[in-house]
């Protein structure tokens, strides 16, 4: 192999490592039909105790819609098994099953508690807790940061657990897809986009900045709040922020530019060995 042929094929690998490495790889799910909806169910949405929920709220195949307007409160529209809440359900079972194929960079768990997240995508195995207390996402002042939770089975807070968010980490680029069945139990802080299988519980006093959107069951909530109006202008309406590929780390943001210089000095070199 000549000088020249190696040095165009070290700009193609590296540019090829520096790409795959890229958020330009990334990828919004949640469609535009399931964007605006908070809380979606596929039977019913029940809701007892003064709860607000922002954002629009949705049935569908089913058509129960309980509890509204009191003592429950909906900002947002509601849409009981019409062309609205198909849709959208239409789009949460691509976004699951999007969610659900991704390659997990690692396994954690199955208690988070305790635990500092960068972005990535996590496989969680069953517990009869997954947080018993904090788990901390560090967003890194990345404002594309993204963590995806695939839950094997059910996922299960204890009472009075918080997920919380730091440097500038969005809740809704974090997703938790979940197998089976998602409880979130009592005044628990909850952050992200639940997207479950089966049903949503929300116990007394648990709030969820984010969505609550379950594909065959019901979603039921007791004195909640429910909304992604805390994830920044255009929450509803425009495509969360992406998530990486699984199994791909972002680089660190020096060695991006190593990288970048050592793309160029090849370049620069095949170009003069014409």
């Amino acid at each position: 192999m000549s000088w020249r042929q190696l040095a165009v094929s070290g700009v193609v690998g590296i540019g090829a490592l520096f790409y795959d490495a890229s958020p330009a790889l990334a990828q919004a799910f949640l469609g535009g039909n399931l964007r605006p909806f908070a809380v979606l169910a596929g039977s019913t949405v029940t809701c007892t105790g003064a709860s607000t929920i922002t954002g629009d709220i949705g049935v569908s195949p089913g058509a129960a819609i309980v509890g509204f307007p009191a003592p429950c409160t909906n900002i947002g529209t509601q849409h009981s098994a019409d062309v609205q809440a198909a849709a959208a359900q239409a789009d949460l079972v691509t976004a699951y099953n999007t969610l659900a194929s991704l390659p997990c960079s690692s396994t954690i768990g199955p208690d988070l508690a305790g635990l500092t997240l960068v972005p990535g995508i996590y496989c969680v195995p069953a517990a009869a807790s997954n947080l018993t207390g904090t788990v901390t996402l560090d967003g890194q002042g990345n404002g594309n940061a993204s963590w995806v939770f695939r839950m094997s089975s059910t996922l299960i807070t204890s009472p009075g657990s918080i997920v919380n968010t730091i440097n500038g980490a969005n809740p809704c680029a974090i997703e938790w897809q979940v197998s089976s069945s998602a409880t979130i139990d009592t005044n628990t802080q909850f952050r992200g986009n639940i997207l479950a299988l089966t049903a949503i519980t929300l116990n007394t006093g648990a709030n969820v900045i984010g969505r609550a959107l379950a594909r065959n069951a019901a979603v039921t909530m007791d004195t909640n709040t429910v909304s992604f109006a805390l994830c920044g202008a255009g929450a509803g309406n425009a495509p969360p922020p992406p998530f990486g590929v699984g199994g791909v780390p972002a680089l660190p943001y020096g060695l991006e530019w190593v990288l970048l210089v050592i793309i160029v000095g090849l370049g620069a070199y095949a170009v003069s060995r014409r």
